[in-house]
Protein backbone atom coordinates (compact mmCIF):
# COMPACT_ATOMS: atom_id res chain seq x y z
CA UNK A 1 0.00 0.00 0.00
CA UNK A 2 3.00 2.26 -0.38
CA UNK A 3 2.17 5.82 -2.16
CA UNK A 4 4.23 6.94 -4.77
CA UNK A 5 2.74 10.83 -4.92
CA UNK A 6 1.02 11.57 -7.98
CA UNK A 7 -1.87 13.38 -7.02
CA UNK A 8 -5.48 14.02 -8.85
CA UNK A 9 -8.41 16.91 -8.40
CA UNK A 10 -10.92 15.36 -11.01
CA UNK A 11 -13.65 17.45 -11.52
CA UNK A 12 -13.79 18.00 -7.73
CA UNK A 13 -16.95 20.62 -6.15
CA UNK A 14 -16.21 21.34 -2.74
CA UNK A 15 -17.92 23.08 -0.17
CA UNK A 16 -19.07 23.67 3.51
CA UNK A 17 -22.13 23.97 5.30
CA UNK A 18 -23.60 23.99 1.57
CA UNK A 19 -21.77 27.11 0.84
CA UNK A 20 -19.30 26.01 -3.03
CA UNK A 21 -15.58 26.43 -2.34
CA UNK A 22 -14.25 24.48 -5.14
CA UNK A 23 -15.67 24.33 -8.64
CA UNK A 24 -15.04 21.71 -10.83
CA UNK A 25 -11.32 21.61 -10.93
CA UNK A 26 -9.01 19.42 -12.46
CA UNK A 27 -5.56 19.64 -11.62
CA UNK A 28 -2.70 16.68 -11.53
CA UNK A 29 0.24 16.92 -9.84
CA UNK A 30 2.87 14.34 -10.97
CA UNK A 31 4.92 12.08 -8.67
CA UNK A 32 8.01 13.50 -7.16
CA UNK A 33 6.97 17.06 -9.35
CA UNK A 34 6.54 20.57 -7.14
CA UNK A 35 3.58 22.67 -7.56
CA UNK A 36 2.59 26.02 -5.49
CA UNK A 37 -1.01 27.22 -5.46
CA UNK A 38 -1.16 31.10 -5.45
CA UNK A 39 -4.48 33.18 -5.55
CA UNK A 40 -6.48 36.05 -3.29
CA UNK A 41 -7.28 35.18 0.05
CA UNK A 42 -10.53 33.24 -0.05
CA UNK A 43 -10.17 31.10 -2.96
CA UNK A 44 -9.65 28.06 -1.27
CA UNK A 45 -6.17 27.07 -1.43
CA UNK A 46 -5.93 25.84 1.90
CA UNK A 47 -9.14 23.67 1.30
CA UNK A 48 -7.80 22.38 -1.59
CA UNK A 49 -4.58 21.36 0.11
CA UNK A 50 -6.53 19.63 3.27
CA UNK A 51 -8.35 17.03 0.91
CA UNK A 52 -5.01 15.32 0.82
CA UNK A 53 -5.00 14.10 4.22
CA UNK A 54 -8.39 13.82 4.02
CA UNK A 55 -8.73 16.87 6.88
CA UNK A 56 -11.75 17.47 4.79
CA UNK A 57 -13.31 14.52 2.54
CA UNK A 58 -14.02 15.53 -1.15
CA UNK A 59 -16.99 13.44 -2.78
CA UNK A 60 -15.73 9.54 -3.73
CA UNK A 61 -14.09 9.76 -7.23
CA UNK A 62 -12.92 13.26 -7.31
CA UNK A 63 -9.36 13.07 -5.50
CA UNK A 64 -6.89 10.19 -6.84
CA UNK A 65 -3.42 9.61 -5.34
CA UNK A 66 -1.67 7.17 -7.97
CA UNK A 67 -4.53 6.95 -10.45
CA UNK A 68 -6.43 4.78 -7.34
CA UNK A 69 -9.52 6.79 -5.27
CA UNK A 70 -7.85 8.03 -2.14
CA UNK A 71 -10.50 6.39 -0.23
CA UNK A 72 -9.31 3.07 -0.95
CA UNK A 73 -6.23 4.20 1.26
CA UNK A 74 -6.17 3.24 4.86
CA UNK A 75 -6.50 6.38 6.71
CA UNK A 76 -2.98 5.61 8.23
CA UNK A 77 -1.05 4.61 5.21
CA UNK A 78 -1.89 8.35 3.90
CA UNK A 79 -1.35 10.00 6.72
CA UNK A 80 1.60 8.31 7.04
CA UNK A 81 2.93 9.24 3.17
CA UNK A 82 1.68 12.78 3.66
CA UNK A 83 4.18 15.56 5.72
CA UNK A 84 1.63 18.40 6.40
CA UNK A 85 3.27 21.84 7.54
CA UNK A 86 -0.24 24.05 8.39
CA UNK A 87 -0.42 27.64 8.55
CA UNK A 88 -0.92 27.69 12.45
CA UNK A 89 1.32 26.04 13.81
CA UNK A 90 1.16 23.57 17.41
CA UNK A 91 3.85 23.46 19.79
CA UNK A 92 3.37 21.10 23.06
CA UNK A 93 4.75 21.91 25.94
CA UNK A 94 7.58 19.47 25.80
CA UNK A 95 11.15 19.22 24.85
CA UNK A 96 11.82 20.43 21.16
CA UNK A 97 13.36 17.34 20.24
CA UNK A 98 9.38 15.44 21.04
CA UNK A 99 7.89 18.49 19.70
CA UNK A 100 10.21 17.46 16.27
CA UNK A 101 9.97 13.85 16.33
CA UNK A 102 5.80 13.47 16.95
CA UNK A 103 4.65 10.67 15.55
CA UNK A 104 7.58 9.02 14.65
CA UNK A 105 8.55 7.46 18.41
CA UNK A 106 11.71 5.30 16.56
CA UNK A 107 13.11 8.50 15.68
CA UNK A 108 17.01 8.62 16.40
CA UNK A 109 19.10 11.77 17.81
CA UNK A 110 20.58 11.56 14.11
CA UNK A 111 17.34 11.86 12.21
CA UNK A 112 15.77 14.52 14.57
CA UNK A 113 19.17 16.43 14.02
CA UNK A 114 18.76 16.05 10.16
CA UNK A 115 15.40 16.97 10.15
CA UNK A 116 16.01 20.31 12.23
CA UNK A 117 18.85 20.99 10.00
CA UNK A 118 16.89 20.58 6.61
CA UNK A 119 14.59 23.12 8.15
CA UNK A 120 16.71 25.42 9.14
CA UNK A 121 16.17 25.18 12.90
CA UNK A 122 19.44 23.50 13.96
CA UNK A 123 21.63 26.81 14.42
CA UNK A 124 19.04 28.13 16.36
CA UNK A 125 18.61 24.94 18.90
CA UNK A 126 22.22 24.87 19.08
CA UNK A 127 21.82 28.56 20.90
CA UNK A 128 18.74 27.02 23.25
CA UNK A 129 20.38 26.63 27.07
CA UNK A 130 19.96 22.40 27.04
CA UNK A 131 19.54 22.14 23.06
CA UNK A 132 17.26 19.39 22.25
CA UNK A 133 16.09 18.95 25.89
CA UNK A 134 14.91 22.48 26.02
CA UNK A 135 11.19 22.67 27.17
CA UNK A 136 9.73 24.49 24.54
CA UNK A 137 5.77 26.31 24.76
CA UNK A 138 3.85 27.50 28.47
CA UNK A 139 6.00 25.81 30.33
CA UNK A 140 9.75 26.49 28.73
CA UNK A 141 10.84 28.69 25.84
CA UNK A 142 8.77 30.58 24.03
CA UNK A 143 9.63 30.59 20.26
CA UNK A 144 9.24 32.95 17.56
CA UNK A 145 6.50 32.56 14.27
CA UNK A 146 9.46 31.17 12.27
CA UNK A 147 10.87 29.38 14.44
CA UNK A 148 7.83 27.73 15.27
CA UNK A 149 7.20 27.08 11.57
CA UNK A 150 10.53 25.81 11.08
CA UNK A 151 10.03 23.04 13.95
CA UNK A 152 6.87 22.14 11.91
CA UNK A 153 8.89 21.62 8.75
CA UNK A 154 11.73 19.66 10.77
CA UNK A 155 8.11 17.66 12.49
CA UNK A 156 6.93 17.31 8.68
CA UNK A 157 10.39 15.95 7.29
CA UNK A 158 11.03 13.64 9.66
CA UNK A 159 8.44 11.32 8.71
CA UNK A 160 9.77 11.35 5.36
CA UNK A 161 6.67 11.50 3.84
CA UNK A 162 6.41 11.22 0.09
CA UNK A 163 4.15 14.27 -0.43
CA UNK A 164 5.13 17.41 1.56
CA UNK A 165 2.51 19.62 1.42
CA UNK A 166 3.22 23.60 3.05
CA UNK A 167 0.03 25.76 3.54
CA UNK A 168 1.48 29.09 3.53
CA UNK A 169 4.19 27.61 6.07
CA UNK A 170 6.89 30.17 5.59
CA UNK A 171 4.64 33.58 5.80
CA UNK A 172 6.26 34.48 9.04
CA UNK A 173 9.82 33.96 8.08
CA UNK A 174 12.04 36.99 5.97
CA UNK A 175 12.49 36.52 2.61
CA UNK A 176 15.97 35.22 3.30
CA UNK A 177 15.56 32.70 5.23
CA UNK A 178 12.76 31.58 3.28
CA UNK A 179 15.39 30.71 0.45
CA UNK A 180 17.53 29.08 2.64
CA UNK A 181 14.89 26.91 4.06
CA UNK A 182 13.75 26.33 0.21
CA UNK A 183 16.90 25.59 -0.94
CA UNK A 184 17.58 22.91 1.88
CA UNK A 185 13.74 21.53 0.81
CA UNK A 186 15.13 21.18 -2.75
CA UNK A 187 17.61 18.85 -1.63
CA UNK A 188 15.64 16.46 0.81
CA UNK A 189 12.65 16.66 -1.72
CA UNK A 190 14.30 15.09 -4.89
CA UNK A 191 11.87 12.25 -6.05
CA UNK A 192 8.62 13.29 -3.38
CA UNK A 193 6.07 15.88 -4.12
CA UNK A 194 5.72 18.99 -2.69
CA UNK A 195 2.70 21.32 -2.74
CA UNK A 196 3.25 24.34 -1.37
CA UNK A 197 0.51 27.59 -1.04
CA UNK A 198 2.47 31.07 -0.64
CA UNK A 199 2.18 34.18 -0.97
CA UNK A 200 5.43 35.51 -2.60
CA UNK A 201 6.23 35.50 -5.55
CA UNK A 202 10.22 34.56 -4.30
CA UNK A 203 8.68 31.35 -3.21
CA UNK A 204 7.18 29.92 -6.19
CA UNK A 205 8.77 30.84 -8.74
CA UNK A 206 11.31 27.81 -8.59
CA UNK A 207 8.46 25.33 -8.84
CA UNK A 208 7.91 22.69 -11.73
CA UNK A 209 4.58 24.56 -12.06
CA UNK A 210 2.75 27.19 -10.51
CA UNK A 211 -1.07 26.96 -10.48
CA UNK A 212 -3.55 30.12 -9.53
CA UNK A 213 -6.54 30.01 -8.18
CA UNK A 214 -9.14 32.34 -8.14
CA UNK A 215 -12.75 32.07 -6.74
CA UNK A 216 -12.44 28.43 -6.65
CA UNK A 217 -11.70 28.10 -10.00
CA UNK A 218 -7.67 27.35 -11.82
CA UNK A 219 -7.54 30.57 -13.89
CA UNK A 220 -3.78 29.93 -14.88
CA UNK A 221 -1.26 26.99 -14.70
CA UNK A 222 2.32 27.22 -16.10
CA UNK A 223 5.83 27.60 -15.11
CA UNK A 224 6.72 31.17 -13.79
CA UNK A 225 8.06 32.16 -17.09
CA UNK A 226 4.67 30.76 -18.90
CA UNK A 227 2.81 32.57 -16.02
CA UNK A 228 3.96 35.97 -17.07
CA UNK A 229 3.99 35.63 -20.76
CA UNK A 230 -0.11 35.45 -20.35
CA UNK A 231 0.53 38.96 -18.40
CA UNK A 232 -2.60 38.02 -16.15
CA UNK A 233 -2.86 37.45 -12.38
CA UNK A 234 0.23 36.28 -11.67
CA UNK A 235 2.18 38.48 -14.03
CA UNK A 236 0.27 40.97 -11.85
CA UNK A 237 1.50 40.05 -8.56
CA UNK A 238 4.96 39.15 -9.82
CA UNK A 239 5.15 43.32 -10.86
CA UNK A 240 3.54 44.03 -7.62
CA UNK A 241 5.71 42.27 -5.13
CA UNK A 242 8.76 43.56 -7.31
CA UNK A 243 7.51 47.48 -6.73
CA UNK A 244 7.19 46.45 -2.91
CA UNK A 245 10.88 45.20 -2.65
CA UNK A 246 12.35 47.69 -4.99
CA UNK A 247 10.79 50.59 -2.36
CA UNK A 248 11.66 48.53 0.58
CA UNK A 249 15.13 49.21 -0.30
CA UNK A 250 15.19 53.05 -0.89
Amino acid sequence: DLVKGEIEFRGLNFGYDGKPVLHSLNLRIPAGSSMAIVGPTGSGKSTLVSLIPRIYDAAPGMVLVDGRPIREFSLASLRGSVGFVPQETFLFSDRIRENIALGVESATDQEIHDAADAANIAADIAGFPERYQTMVGERGLTLSGGQKQRTAIARALIRNPRILILDDALSSVDTHTEDKILNHLREVMQGRTTIFISHRVSTVRNADRIAVLHGGKIVELGTHDELLALNGYYSDLYNKQLLEEELAEV
